[in-house]
C-alpha cells in the first residue's frame, strides 16, 4: 500500500425537496491508499451512488472536501475536475455504457485515442486478451452476452492505468455465475496493477473480497471503514 490516493473528509449532501432540505449524506470522512479496495454497501436509497459521485468528482458535495490524487476537488472548476478523471479515474457501471456503433476493440481504444496514446490498437488487443475476448475484437455490444459485454467494459475502464477504478453495481445485471468471473477480473486487475477499488453493490460475497467495507443507512455511516 502507498500513500493516499483519495480521501474523503467530513462530506456531506443536502437537497432540496417540496418538504425542506434533504440530507442525503452527513459528514462522512474516509481515506484510502493505492492499491486498496473498498466497497459501500447499504440499501436502496441509503447515498451510496450519491457518496461514489461525490469520490469521483462528478458532483459536489454541499460541505466537506475530497482530494483526489492530490487535488482538492471544491478547488477546482468542471474542466478541471474533468482532466483528473481523466488522469485518474476509471468507471464501470451496472449498465456497461458500450458505443453500441463501435465494436469491442473500437470501445477499449476510445479512452486512449483521446489521450493521444500511439499504442491505442496495441494496448486495447492486450487487455481486451486479458479479460478473455481475444476472439471478439470486431464483435458489436449487441453480438456479446452481459457478461462479455462488462468484461468490455472492464478493459476499457483499465485501458487509460486509472489509479483508483469506481465501480457502480458491477455485477448487478448478471448471473450469480458470470458476476463470479467478473469480480474475480476485477480483483486480479486491481492486484496486478494497483488500481484502488471503489465498489458500490448490493453483493454482499462482493464486498467481502474487499479489504475495506462502510455501510451506509439514509447517508450515515453505520459500520466504520474496516479494517
Amino acid at each position: 500500500m502507498g500513500a493516499s490516493i483519495l480521501i474523503a473528509k467530513d462530506l456531506s449532501k443536502v437537497v432540496p425537496s417540496a418538504e425542506g432540505d434533504l440530507t442525503i449524506l452527513h459528514e462522512l470522512s474516509l481515506e484510502l491508499n493505492k492499491g486498496d479496495s473498498l466497497a459501500i454497501v447499504g440499501a436502496s436509497g441509503s447515498g451510496k451512488s450519491t457518496l461514489l459521485g461525490l469520490l469521483a468528482g462528478l458532483d459536489l458535495p454541499s460541505s466537506g472536501e475530497v482530494t483526489l490524487a492530490g487535488q482538492a476537488l471544491s478547488h477546482l472548476d468542471e474542466d478541471q475536475r474533468a482532466r483528473i478523471r481523466a488522469e485518474h479515474v476509471g468507471f464501470v457501471f451496472q449498465s456497461f455504457q458500450l458505443l453500441d456503433s463501435l465494436n469491442a476493440l473500437e470501445n477499449v481504444m476510445l479512452p486512449l485515442e483521446l489521450e493521444g496514446r500511439k499504442d491505442a490498437r496495441e494496448r486495447a488487443t492486450q487487455l481486451l486478451q486479458r479479460v478473455g475476448l481475444g476472439q471478439r475484437l470486431t464483435h458489436s455490444p449487441r453480438q456479446l452476452s452481459g457478461g462479455e459485454q462488462q468484461r468490455v467494459a472492464i478493459a476499457r475502464a483499465f485501458a487509460a492505468e486509472p489509479d483508483v477504478l469506481f465501480a457502480d453495481e458491477p455485477t448487478g445485471n448478471l448471473d450469480s455465475h458470470t458476476g463470479e468471473r467478473i469480480s474475480d477480473l476485477l480483483f486480479e486487475l486491481n492486484k496486478e496493477r494497483g488500481t484502488t477499488l471503489v465498489l458500490v453493490t448490493h453483493d454482499e460475497r462482493l464486498a467481502h473480497r474487499c479489504r475495506r467495507l462502510i455501510r451506509l443507512e439514509a447517508g450515515l455511516l453505520v459500520a466504520p471503514l474496516e479494517p
